[in-house]
């Protein structure tokens, strides 16, 4: 497993207002992934999160295949979108999609598939991540950029400036800690 990447530290890096804390990566991956209802129901998983960085893990099961057999797109996207996700809102504010483009670069034919998604550039309120796609072979089936924009309000619940927003929804403890939290909500609530 690659060492997870650190936050870019050029001078063009925005101030984030707060620092966000390990541990608030944690609240991000939670709140995401217990809110996210469409990428639980595809099975996806929130593996990792780091200030600038997410891996997401998705089976590829019967339901996740086109009708050749092999990944669906729109699969292969859910997973890289989740990625993308966590990955932007870990700058502690409410991040939401701008575009995404994505090259489909080879077949997914086995699971798990595996999103990474990095920060490779940031302004104040715009943030551009490369997320990488692979299937369970290690084959680099799909590449991503992906454009965020700051909303500039904290990810709710999320300990800033000494006060704790309150969340929109109660945390859920029926679904599973790494469940991620849908793309669609995400987009809402990246």
């Amino acid at each position: 497993m690659p060492a997870t990447p650190s936050a870019p530290t050029s001078e063009d890096s925005p101030p984030s207002g707060p620092s966000v804390q390990d541990g608030d990566m944690e609240h991000v991956r939670r709140f995401i992934a217990e809110r996210d209802t469409f990428a639980r129901h595809l099975g996806i998983e929130i593996a990792e999160a780091a200030r600038g960085y997410a891996r997401a893990v998705m089976p590829l099961d019967a339901h996740h295949r086109n009708g050749v057999g092999m990944a669906h797109g729109g699969a292969i996207f859910a997973v890289a979108d989740l990625a993308f996700a966590v990955a932007c809102n870990t700058r502690g504010k409410v991040s939401v999609n701008l575009n995404t483009a994505i090259s489909f670069l080879a077949p997914g034919r086995r699971g798990p598939l595996t999103a990474e998604a990095r920060e490779i550039s940031a302004a104040s309120r715009v943030a551009t991540y490369e997320i990488r796609v692979t299937d369970g072979e290690g084959t680099l089936i799909a590449i991503c950029q992906a454009t965020a924009y700051s909303r500039n309000q904290p990810v709710p619940g999320l300990a800033a400036e000494g006060a704790v927003e309150a969340a929109d929804a109660p945390v859920s403890a029926t679904g599973p800690a790494s469940a991620p939290a849908s793309s669609a909500n995400a987009r809402s609530a990246d």
